[in-house]
């Protein structure tokens, strides 16, 4: 192992174009590449090598925050979209934006918008999940890339998110689209977290709500997102009352996760195309 150890430490030394902001994907692979071979150890019991991997993962974490930072600066000026847009990922002939095999998994762009979107930890512990309640999980930030790009919202275009978590969609497409954007949370710490967010980085067009979605206003909602927040009844209950919002207008609904499958049997709603497992299906309602 001490082998393959010093000959990664010798070639990320001695390659300078880490340092190149753009080589975000590279870097973030140095990064995991380090954390793999190199585990933490206390400073006093740290080798020679360590001491150098140490080194090396400090100055590249040191290019990716400054690369954040010019980022968010842009976003507060307003200029969020053609500082960010450009970090998507370029779709293939088929349409889809490469990524880890596990279509759910995440990789060097969610770091990006991690450190864009900067959530600060909070001291309040998450509650305990209710009953058909799913443990929240970010949206990987390609599918959400993507799928504002399909969107294409526009500026009467209101975007819910149903279950929104730390608001990493409503987030993205604030920055990135001219559309009003909502995220329904239950968890307050996440809604206080997106809030801070959204905050920091002065973005007029987003509001969080703490409310259960079960009870939520959707009269304004053009759009809705659902990354299977729940389950059963709820999911149900929630899914009548965006029916009855689509006997009044046309709506969009998109789906990540399980709960795709649900929204595939719903008549009242159709898709151009048929799900995919590896990617946020969209349905229209049936007019």
């Amino acid at each position: 192992m001490t082998n393959a150890q010093r000959e990664l430490i010798e070639a990320l030394e001695q390659d300078q174009s880490l340092a190149e902001p753009h080589r975000l994907r590279q870097r973030v692979e140095a990064l995991d590449r380090l954390e793999a071979c190199f585990p933490d150890e206390p400073d006093a019991d740290a080798s020679a090598l360590a001491r150098r991997a140490r080194a090396i993962r400090t100055r590249l974490e040191a290019v990716n925050h400054g690369l954040c930072q010019v980022i968010r600066r842009e976003i507060r000026l307003g200029a969020g979209r053609s500082a960010l847009l450009p970090w998507r990922p370029v779709s293939d002939q088929g349409g889809h934006t490469p990524g880890p095999a596990n279509g759910e998994g995440y990789d060097y762009l969610d770091e990006l918008v991690a450190g864009v979107l900067q959530f600060e930890p909070s001291d309040e512990a998450v509650a305990e999940l209710a009953a058909e309640m799913v443990f929240y999980q970010p949206t990987p930030a390609r599918h959400a890339f993507d799928l504002i790009e399909r969107l294409a919202l526009e500026r009467q275009d209101v975007l819910i998110d149903l279950g929104s978590g730390l608001g990493h969609v409503p987030l993205l497409a604030a920055i990135c689209t001219d559309a009003r954007c909502i995220g329904i949370e239950l968890e307050v710490v996440y809604v206080e977290g997106a809030r801070r967010s959204a905050e920091a980085l002065n973005l007029a067009n987003v509001t969080f709500i703490r409310q259960d979605a079960r009870a939520a206003d959707l009269s304004s909602g053009t759009v809705f997102y659902l990354y299977t927040p729940f389950t059963g009844t709820v999911l149900r209950t929630v899914l009548d009352a965006l029916q009855q919002e689509a006997a009044n207008r046309e709506i969009r609904i998109c789906s990540y996760g399980p709960c795709t499958s649900t929204l595939a049997g719903e008549r009242w709603l159709q898709s151009a195309q048929s799900p995919e497992n590896d990617r946020i299906a969209i349905f229209h309602s049936r007019r």
